[in-house]
């Protein structure tokens, strides 16, 4: 379903939707003079019984996609944080070393910024840009362990450990890309609403009744909440992006080296 676009499955769940109220009406037609006034209050009864199930499931998916999102906002500032606080401690080398390391944090900086604008579902492009970044990191990491073999000291400790918390933060912020709502969710959540539609129909017909405006109103805000949870849950797809300035303006932050 996540190579699906979104508008195309909104569209497609409205169909749905529409075909399972008219199938519904027409079934609830065909036995309205079968129905007693007990089976139809049975039938309202369980119609509300459907909804409230539906807005459960909703309520319950909206939240998993928000918390999703709200990760993958959190994971672009703790990365920027960590690379911020690796820049400033690059200090603690001395000459060439420290050149040649900011050299490679620029160039790993900006890599991760280019694989910020990449779509989540280009995954040989996004690996490719994991890959050089990484690469870049390599460098930074043997100039940090060479100054913490010699001459050592608190100095090299504290810049080992923001390099560690910088491969921590890309870790995880390449963890929260590929973390979305379970697909059997989203299933389970498109069924009920066809059953609810179909439900809503069925209740229109056995009363004599076309299923009126509101019945139509309601059907379109589901969708549109339903295309709003699967783009939330799409990260670099949809409308709703990941705010990637806190990266941006850090790489705008920097200075490049003098002799690079």
């Amino acid at each position: 379903m996540y190579d699906i676009p979104t508008p195309l499955i909104a569209v497609g769940l409205l169909v749905l939707m529409l075909l399972a109220t008219w199938i519904g009406y027409r079934t609830g037609l065909g036995r309205q003079t079968r129905e007693t006034e007990q089976t139809k209050a049975q039938t309202t009864a369980v119609q509300g019984s459907m909804l409230g199930l539906l807005a459960l499931l909703l309520g319950f998916t909206f939240s998993l996609a928000l918390s999703r999102h709200d990760a993958r906002s959190g994971s672009v500032v703790a990365e920027a944080n960590a690379i911020g606080t690796a820049w400033l401690r690059l200090d603690f080398l001395e000459g060439a070393a420290k050149t040649q390391a900011k050299v490679n944090m620029l160039k790993y900086t900006r890599l991760r910024v280019e694989a910020g604008e990449v779509t989540s579902d280009q995954f040989r492009q996004r690996d490719a840009y994991t890959k050089s970044a990484e690469e870049a990191f390599a460098e930074v990491w043997a100039l940090a362990a060479a100054n913490a073999r010699d001459p050592g000291g608190p100095a090299a400790v504290s810049l080992t450990n923001a390099l560690n918390d910088m491969i921590d933060a890309l870790a995880s912020r390449n963890a929260t890309l590929d973390r979305h709502v379970p697909e059997i969710v989203l299933i389970m959540l498109f069924v009920t609403f066809i059953l609810s539609g179909a439900m809503l129909g069925f209740s229109s017909g056995v009363n004599g009744s076309r299923p009126a405006t509101p019945v139509y109103l309601m059907l379109t805000l589901i969708v549109l909440l339903v295309f709003l949870i699967v783009d939330l849950d799409r990260p670099r797809r949809g409308i709703i992006e990941v705010d990637r300035s806190p990266m941006v303006d850090l790489l705008a932050s920097f200075k490049a080296p003098a002799g690079s």
